[in-house]
């Protein structure tokens, strides 16, 4: 007796319910009662004003935190150089994270700010630092060169009276203004404003600087004054301090660690700050505050070395390892394994192995780290760090506060995460929980998810969201141990930015540690452009070729893909080794910033790459065997 056919668009209805994505039995809408997040929205969580001591130093005098929330909303300002600013699309959220020490003192100190010049705080420094320079002097270099009390950036950690008369209410004042205008230019569900502020540690001239994101509102934060590495620069004090914080308040917070590149191995250490070993109470505290950290933005980029990673191609990218952020101490190669966010994750195996914990299984964001008051991560609108590196400033042999040559600066990077909804709460709800992304500027849509039971071709499904989060579980997320499978599948989706370049490739990158504690890392290439292969010879793709036209500064995109998807099953699948896995999405390579100052503004910066290939990095997604 041969099955009975039911008519094709009844097949279609009992598909989409046994899919669940029609959760009433009288609903035909497949996207009735589907609460997963639908949308991804990009931001920066890492951002300087006016008020922050070393923007303000380095000639950023007049833009203040509400000019950033009107320029990341997609208003026209006038920057430091004089010329207008806009971004091309908004951003979706934004968080001012000017830095905790020192806190708007500086422009209160270059214009005399009774408020500060009657405390003992003022009178010290009026003292020590004369002449202030001149508030009326617009040239940001002259401003950055004038500036008597810059020295204080490079002392923030050290002791210091003046710091200590640093009065409450002054603290508290300015505190209320930094929460009052977030409030101001919050909108739910079209522009999110996060109150934070920046812990600015270093030990020895090695960053350790945190990004501190609140998800309340201005009654709620105003409980409580920012906690500063003027007090500690430990982080587990400044974890206890949130602690605090949610104690007092009832609120919530999040600290960011930010690109680990410059830290000199210290951002993930195998030890704590005094030198003690890590514990478990050590791992499980640093993964209630820390769940993501920032892996790219203007200080290069953070993902991976070409010594750590000498099989990656794509390793080299904005790399920043001479110094640690001071220019005080060089760095190492042996250094390298606690600066960069691969290794970071493959040195979490090893310690959850030893400690029954794991410190460094944290999702994955890239943020700007401007000090412009301007957002701007973008190729060919790029308004550098500090006012002195803008365009039109900055020259083939200016130098960023003194340090690393502007043109070593990298346009990077943005926040992805995708939530329910622009609003505070869901936002925040998916930073905690790792379902978020790293962009170095580009606004690639990337989806990954992982399961043990996915069906065949899942992956190009008109439901393929609503299986992975039915069937596995999302970037961020852990797999357990399923005895009945044979290896966990992945499927990842990327698109790309409408208004960037093309795909060139989307690749998984695996890490895992071996029966003997050794770590390792693989690169699987499971989606490329252009109908491409691997190289048997090398087991690397085909290159995707260039259409770049340097002397124009234009590329096309004529190779590469709109949108690139596969999923994939681990081959070399072992049960007992713990593993995480995380999605790179590529571009095809398209003019770095430098080249669009060359055209517009003349020079040669020689000694920079002309071309750049941006790319996004997933959250990775952990297997830890029983």
């Amino acid at each position: 007796m041969s099955p009975t056919r039911l008519p094709a668009a009844l097949s279609a209805c009992l598909a989409c319910l046994s899919l669940g994505v029609g959760a009433s039995e009288n609903s035909y809408s497949t996207g009735i009662d589907t609460d997963y997040p639908k949308q991804v929205f990009f931001g920066d969580l890492h951002l300087h004003s006016n008020i922050s001591a070393d923007a303000h130093s380095m000639g950023n005098l007049l833009l203040t935190s509400a000019d950033a929330y009107r320029f990341a909303r997609g208003e026209k300002v006038i920057a430091s150089n004089g010329l207008p600013a806009q971004l091309k699309r908004p951003l979706d959220f934004l968080s001012v994270t000017d830095h905790a020490e020192f806190m708007g003192l500086y422009r209160m100190f270059t214009i005399e700010d009774p408020r500060l010049t009657a405390t003992l705080l003022g009178k010290t420094w009026a003292s020590l630092y004369a002449p202030r320079p001149d508030p009326n002097e617009t040239d940001p270099t002259r401003v950055a060169s004038s500036n008597p009390i810059i020295a204080f950036v490079n002392s923030i950690n050290d002791p210091n009276p003046a710091r200590d008369a640093y009065p409450d209410e002054l603290r508290s004042a300015i505190w209320t203004d930094v929460a009052r205008t977030a409030d101001e230019f919050n909108q739910p569900g079209v522009f999110t404003a996060f109150t934070g502020y920046e812990w600015t540690a270093m030990q020895g001239g090695s960053n350790l600087h945190r990004c501190i994101i609140m998800k309340d509102s201005e009654e709620v934060v105003t409980g409580w004054l920012p906690y500063s590495a003027q007090s500690s620069s430990d982080p587990e004090a400044l974890w206890q301090a949130l602690t605090e914080y949610e104690q007092i308040t009832g609120g919530e917070a999040l600290s960011i660690p930010h690109n680990g590149n410059l830290s000199n191995g210290l951002m993930w250490d195998t030890t704590t700050l005094d030198g003690g070993p890590l514990d478990q109470d050590y791992a499980e505290a640093r993964m209630r505050w820390e769940p993501i950290a920032e892996v790219t933005q203007i200080k290069g980029d953070s993902e991976t070395h070409p010594s750590l990673s000498p099989d990656d191609p794509f390793a080299e990218f904005e790399r920043w390892d001479e110094y640690n952020i001071s220019n005080t101490v060089k760095t190492t190669p042996d250094m390298y394994p606690g600066s960069y966010a691969r290794s970071a994750l493959k040195r979490g195996l090893a310690l959850e192995k030893t400690i029954g914990a794991n410190p460094y299984a944290f999702g994955m964001i890239g943020s700007t780290d401007d000090h412009t008051s301007l957002a701007t991560a973008e190729e060919d609108n790029f308004f550098g760090k500090f006012a002195n590196s803008e365009p039109g400033v900055r020259t083939p042999d200016s130098r960023m506060a003194g340090l690393n040559a502007d043109w070593e600066l990298g346009a990077s990077g943005l926040a992805a995460v995708w939530a329910p909804d622009n609003t505070r709460d869901d936002l925040f709800a998916s930073m905690k929980r790792r379902e978020v992304y790293a962009t170095t500027g580009s606004r690639i849509v990337l989806r990954f998810f992982g399961g043990w039971q996915f069906a065949d071709d899942s992956v190009h499904s008109p439901y393929f969201e609503t299986i992975g989060y039915r069937d596995g579980v999302p970037m961020g997320g852990e797999l357990s141990e399923q005895r009945d499978a044979t290896a966990p599948t992945f499927m990842v989706q990327a698109m790309k930015d409408p208004d960037a370049a093309n795909l060139d490739q989307v690749q998984i990158i695996k890490g895992w540690i071996d029966a003997k504690g050794d770590t390792h890392e693989q690169i699987y290439y499971v989606a490329l452009s252009d109908d491409r292969e691997i190289d048997p010879a090398t087991g690397q793709p085909e290159l995707v070729g260039s259409t770049v036209d340097l002397e124009a500064v234009t590329f096309s995109n004529t190779i590469g893909a709109v949108q690139l998807s596969a999923q994939w099953t681990d081959p070399e699948f072992d049960a007992s080794q713990a593993a995480f896995y995380y999605a790179r999405a590529i571009e095809i390579p398209r003019p770095r910033w430098s080249e669009y100052d060359r055209k517009y503004f003349g020079g040669d910066f020689a000694d920079a790459p002309r071309t750049v290939q941006d790319r996004a990095y997933s959250s990775p997604i952990w297997y830890r065997p029983e």
